[in-house]
């Protein structure tokens, strides 16, 4: 269901602007771009940061998104290939 929503938002995305926050790496595979997201806390307070990225790190982040934080070869091949899609 994930990659058919991904495909739709896709051709959607063809004739206008389409921002989605997700957390299924079969939509964000299908994103023109990617934006991360993180947050991080100090003794100061909380703060969020958004960081454009592309190539071999839009590759680790969908492999993150499908098998967590420990990588494998599997899931880095299977971002791959959802990213060629």
């Amino acid at each position: 269901m994930a990659e058919t929503v991904g495909r739709l938002m896709k051709q959607l995305g063809m004739h206008r602007q389409v921002l989605a926050v997700t957390h299924l790496p079969q939509v964000a595979s299908c994103a023109d771009h990617h934006l991360l997201v993180s947050k991080a806390s100090s003794k100061v307070g909380v703060s969020s940061s958004v960081t454009p990225i592309a190539g071999e790190q839009r590759v680790t982040e969908i492999a993150r998104m499908l098998g967590g934080e420990k990588l494998s070869a599997t899931t880095l091949a299977h971002a791959r290939e959802m990213l060629t899609k």
